[in-house]
């Protein structure tokens, strides 16, 4: 969802020579475009990385320079992602809250990152969510971001358990935050259609996230909160 696709359509005249389209510029990008082409038309598991590279125009020994094999063309911006937000919570100001640097560290992912990508990311999303391989990788992946998240709040000198609670509960608002992102701007048969210029960034829907689980723990108050965990009134 991080990369920047050139997209080269199946349909297109514009013809690749083998010899030359193996180290062509754009390649990865056309593997990806291709891939997503692929999935969609006729599914993650029906599709093979052969049709992959032929309808990318290279050659299947190119599309393993980029890609360990199918299922990661569609996580191929995750290193750079976690890599960002891991320097983006470092670079925090001093003093600052835990889950106030995490938010922070995603919002600025959320403008720098994922701005001009929302149709990209939508036609990923919903291809992850129809396979349950690709679903089960995706939830790693996140995992594995979480833990990076809360290593860097370590580094920071934020102790435990609160770096492990600011990075759950960061990463817990971005996916909320991201599903509705990329929810589409028309009923169901009319996703294509291009969303509003004024629809508000995925930063703006993190901090609205936020904002409704502040009001959530608010109207319920923590002790209230605790009690319902605990039966209603406390050990007995």
């Amino acid at each position: 969802m991080l990369t920047s696709l050139y997209t080269v359509k199946s349909d297109s005249v514009i013809t690749y020579d083998r010899a030359v389209a193996r180290w062509a510029p754009g390649a990865r990008g056309r593997l990806q475009e291709a891939a997503f082409e692929l999935y969609g038309e006729k599914g993650f598991e029906q599709t093979t990385v052969g049709e992959i590279a032929a309808r990318a125009g290279v050659t299947e020994r190119t599309f393993y320079r980029y890609f360990a094999d199918k299922r990661e063309v569609f996580f191929d911006g995750s290193r750079a992602l976690t890599d960002f937000l891991v320097a983006a919570v470092a670079e925090g100001p001093a003093g600052a809250d835990p889950l106030e640097m995490v938010l922070a560290a995603l919002c600025r992912a959320g403008r720098e990152l994922f701005a001009e990508r929302r149709a990209l990311a939508r036609r990923r999303q919903a291809l992850v969510e129809a396979n349950p391989e690709l679903y089960e990788r995706e939830l790693a992946k996140m995992a594995g971001l979480t833990a990076s998240l809360a290593g860097a709040l370590r580094a920071r000198g934020v102790a435990e358990p609160a770096a492990r609670l600011a990075s759950e509960t960061g990463i817990g608002i971005f996916r909320t935050a991201f599903a509705r992102w990329v929810e589409p701007a028309e009923p169901a048969g009319a996703s294509g259609a291009p969303d509003a210029p004024d629809a508000p960034g995925l930063d703006a829907v993190i901090v609205a996230v936020f904002g409704e689980l502040s009001n959530l723990v608010g109207r319920a108050g923590a002790a209230g909160l605790l009690q319902a965990a605990m039966g209603g009134g406390g050990r007995r």
